[in-house]
């Protein structure tokens, strides 16, 4: 990834996988809302808990959506492009949806990222694995975000809960090292203007990790359209300012 805190994950992200006591396939949410712990992390993945589609209505997926974001960073004009393509993958049995990511700095490719995407039966979507390529000068240059969930260790989290209420924390992906994103439900009632327009009703997470403990983002999603807005003390904030349907 570009770096730990991923910036649209779709912003899309960003995605504790707590150990919730009352379900959905290996999401457990504790009273406090805190991590239940990380030794033994293993959310249970049952291919049958999943449903084909990805209906979240602060993270719909709809095949042949793209959404542009813009940030103004020091080095040049940055543009994220997310586009959700008609592209199935399989990742420990279940059918994730391909969703891909492409970065661009004053026009020219700096990453391009295929992020796989599910919907399990309670509403929550998770995040089985990217493939992740960072460019320079037209020639790639790494693959260090990769990761896919059962393999090497690593395991899915949660995107986006199902029923997101203030005070959830949950984890996002986790490869130890590598991609270990977390959220905090922050508020669900925010208002939010970007140049594609003002959305209310919005809801509001705290984006981190324990590998950048400094790092700290907010991430807003429009219940009606999903991620609208970044806001990054490092790079900026990051806002839609299109989204195009085939």
């Amino acid at each position: 990834m570009r770096k730990s805190v991923k910036r649209i994950g779709l912003f899309f992200i960003v995605g504790f996988v707590t150990f919730l006591m009352s379900f959905s396939p290996g999401c457990n949410k504790s009273s406090s809302g805190g991590i239940a712990g990380e030794i033994g992390y293993a959310p249970d993945i049952d291919p049958n808990n999943f449903v084909a589609v990805i209906d979240n209505p602060f993270f719909t997926m709809t095949p042949g959506a793209t959404f542009q974001y813009e940030v103004e960073k020091d080095e040049g004009a940055e543009t994220i492009e997310v586009y959700v393509t008609d592209e199935t993958r399989v990742v420990m049995g279940v059918t994730c949806v391909v969703v891909r990511d492409t970065v661009k700095l004053d026009g020219e490719l700096v990453e391009e990222t295929y992020d796989w995407y599910a919907q399990d039966n309670e509403g929550n979507v998770w995040y089985l694995g990217e493939d992740s390529k960072e460019y320079e000068s037209g020639e790639v240059v790494s693959t260090a975000g990769s990761w896919e969930g059962g393999v090497d260790g690593a395991m899915p989290g949660i995107i986006m809960m199902g029923d997101p209420q203030v005070g959830d924390t949950y984890r996002q992906e986790y490869y130890a090292g590598e991609a270990e994103d977390m959220a905090e439900v922050i508020s669900l009632n925010e208002t939010v203007t970007v140049s594609y327009g003002t959305f209310a009703n919005c809801l509001k997470t705290k984006d981190y990790t324990p590998l950048e403990p400094d790092v700290i983002a907010y991430k807003y999603y429009s219940p009606t359209l999903g991620a609208v807005v970044m806001e990054d003390e490092v790079d900026g904030n990051v806002e839609l300012v299109d989204v195009i349907t085939e």
